[in-house]
């Protein structure tokens, strides 16, 4: 069977063909800039061939038409026609407490994905979009699966998910901790284990998801105990765009101050913070951050050192708070890349067992291995594991329609 997988944006579609005979990546592409002047798409084969064109996308419809034409079109295609596409899996950002994994798309599913937007009004909408596009494109009978963002963070206990605020907003609004990138900390998870020679039960993990976007969860024998985003994806860590954990007061008192609204509280906390904001709105992009300090950019070096102390915080508390750990895992764009972030943590954790191998961990840079970058006799082991929540998503749908 080949799995067609989606991943729907407000103004994009991203999208691999994963045939699961092998789970051999065969396409992979985008439709950026959909219903906004200067539309463009392309793809790229498992070849290393690639198909780009400037074109109006008006809607996320004409976005999956754009994808099926390309995927069976006799020049670039990779299948001979759509038929060959045996179901479709969705990325969903929020399940709320809805869905403790992923299900077979059914039209109560996306009734209960609507009324899970209220607590993801950017992203569920969008992701629906997708489905509904598929849908018209290919027709009913082609399966769909949604697989959810939250749903690995539904074992979570309830004294790790709660917040202390009046219970009423947790009955009324539903109000809880519910972690994101959960398909990316399931997937690390499993290969963790297997590099360990462990079965996921056996072990107690801490993974650390790194990027533009980032996200640290306490996995204790395979379930997800404790994660560092709530209710949206800004709580935890400073990101690039996202301030992370500050002080709650800081908002009446900008409101006051600077006169802002909800809205623009809301929009300074997710666009204008993390390392955007410390650079003073120079970048947000973790590359340059990297380059500035080693040109001696004390603003930089102060943003490595915050990052660096925020993720041994989580990562010791929840090594504290799961009585132990066997390993932490780096993934992400900016946790796979960036050797000098896993060895300053690495030396913060050398009281709890951590060594790092140093000549290891630089070499464990932009490559597409899985690394051991603890040394022999290490305690606590340190791995770099890319992730591929697409393989994850296909691997669910497969499981589900098969």
């Amino acid at each position: 069977m080949k799995v067609l997988v989606i991943n729907a944006g407000s103004s994009s579609i991203k999208y691999q063909l994963i045939d699961m005979t092998n789970e051999a990546l065969l396409a992979k592409g985008q439709c950026d800039r959909i219903g906004i002047d200067g539309g463009n798409f392309k793809q790229k084969n498992a070849d290393g061939t690639e198909y780009k064109v400037e074109v109006d996308i008006p809607d996320h419809a004409a976005g999956i038409k754009l994808v099926v034409d390309a995927l069976t079109d006799k020049d670039h295609g990779v299948i001979d026609s759509m038929s060959e596409i045996g179901a479709v899996g969705h990325r969903v950002v929020h399940g709320g407490e809805k869905f403790s994994g992923s299900v077979v798309i059914t039209e109560d599913v996306i009734e209960a994905v609507k009324e899970c937007s209220v607590l993801s009004p950017l992203h569920n909408p969008a992701n629906l979009t997708g489905i509904r596009a598929c849908q018209e494109i290919m027709g009913m009978d082609v399966p769909q699966v949604g697989v959810f963002d939250t749903s690995f963070h539904q074992t979570m206990p309830d004294f790790a998910y709660m917040y202390a605020i009046p219970y009423e907003y947790y009955e009324k609004y539903k109000l809880r901790r519910y972690g994101f990138h959960g398909t990316s900390h399931r997937y690390v998870t499993a290969r963790a284990a297997a590099m360990l020679g462990k079965k996921p039960e056996e072990i107690n993990i801490v993974t650390c998801h790194l990027g533009n976007g980032s996200s640290i969860a306490a996995v204790k024998g395979g379930k997800c105990f404790d994660t560092t985003m709530g209710v949206t994806p800004l709580e935890g860590l400073m990101m690039g765009t996202r301030c992370g954990n500050i002080d709650p007061a800081i908002i009446p008192f900008l409101m006051e101050k600077e006169g802002m609204t909800a809205k623009d509280i809301d929009t300074m906390m997710n666009k204008k913070s993390g390392i955007l904001g410390v650079t003073g709105g120079v970048t947000s992009d973790n590359r340059d951050i990297e380059e500035g300090a080693r040109n001696g950019n004390e603003r930089y070096k102060l943003i490595e050192s915050m990052l660096c102390h925020q993720i041994t915080k989580f990562v010791g508390g929840y090594a504290a708070a799961m009585g132990g750990v066997d390993a932490i895992v780096f993934t992400g764009g900016i946790g796979e890349n960036n050797p000098q972030y896993r060895s300053r943590v690495g030396g913060n954790l050398k009281f709890m067992g951590v060594e790092i191998d140093e000549e290891v961990n630089a070499k464990a840079k932009r490559t597409s291995d899985e690394n051991d970058i603890s040394t022999a006799d290490a305690k606590v082991k340190v791995l770099v594991i890319p992730t591929n929540e697409e393989l994850m998503i296909a691997r669910d749908t497969y499981e589900l329609v098969k």
